[in-house]
């Protein structure tokens, strides 16, 4: 569809290209730009469903985008990082996501999706039951994800704090403007722009730090993600009552 073939677009196109520009406007250190260049290429997650449904989003389209989007990212995520590892060499040139590496980073991408979508195929009234306590755990984890990275790297952080929180609230606007805004102007359906919007402006920040700190070692470089999982979900709820706002009025005068 092409809902599907211009939110992907986006996601795995516009935004690396849009967050190099931005580490190198703001001058982030090398290690802390690789660090937002990860959390680029890191699929939407479970959260981007949450946002779609409270603001009229076609959550379907959130759901399938999460899938492939968690496939594709296999190939895209690894190509990403490395590229980045070379072009911006944090540490002197470290090295990148190696076969072993990505093979760490396939099973952490693709098994909890897989799992999903083996029990909504196998028990769908278990998988209805349990949406609403796995949406709570992952929030939860994501919170437990952030304290454990900000805790460890504190000093780094303080020392960054300005730059750091600068590119990750304009990465994020941006990621949802473009998410929304591309499809808007190529006649995508609104609640499909919607979804698209926050699967492309909401990244998976606990996959973003758990490849920092135990695929790449480097816990440095989960402190955007750990920024950005923090600032995003006020960010997204504003971005959504903007939007909302915007569809009442045509609404209300169609009817």
């Amino acid at each position: 569809p092409k809902a599907v073939a211009v939110a992907l677009a986006c996601q795995l196109l516009l935004l690396p290209l849009v967050c190099f520009g931005l580490v190198l406007l703001f001058r982030l250190p090398p290690v802390l730009a690789v660090g937002m260049m990860l959390l680029a290429a890191s699929p939407g997650g479970t959260t981007a469903n949450l946002y779609s449904h409270l603001f009229r989003g076609d959550v379907a389209l959130n759901i399938s985008l999460t899938a492939i989007n968690s496939v594709i990212a296999v190939v895209t995520l690894p190509l990403v990082v490395n590229l980045s590892l070379a072009l911006l060499q944090p540490d002197g040139g470290q090295v990148g996501l190696q076969l072993t590496k990505t093979v760490e980073v396939f099973m952490i991408v693709l098994a909890p999706v897989a799992l999903g979508m083996l029990v909504r195929g196998l028990k769908p009234g278990f998988a209805a039951a349990m949406d609403k306590p796995v949406r709570l755990a992952s929030v939860v984890i994501l919170t437990l994800v952030i304290v454990g990275a900000v805790s460890a790297q504190f000093d780094v952080l303080m020392a960054n704090i300005g730059a750091v929180a600068g590119v990750v609230v304009t990465f994020c606007l941006l990621s949802l403007g473009i998410g929304f805004l591309v499809p808007s102007l190529l006649k995508i359906e609104r609640p499909q722009a919607v979804a698209s919007a926050f699967e492309v402006g909401l990244h998976n920040a606990t996959l973003a730090i758990v490849i920092a700190q135990s695929v790449l070692m480097n816990p440095d470089m989960s402190l955007p993600a750990a920024v950005y999982g923090v600032l995003m979900f006020p960010l997204a709820g504003a971005f959504g009552v903007l939007v909302t706002r915007g569809a009442k009025g045509p609404k209300t005068a169609a009817d």
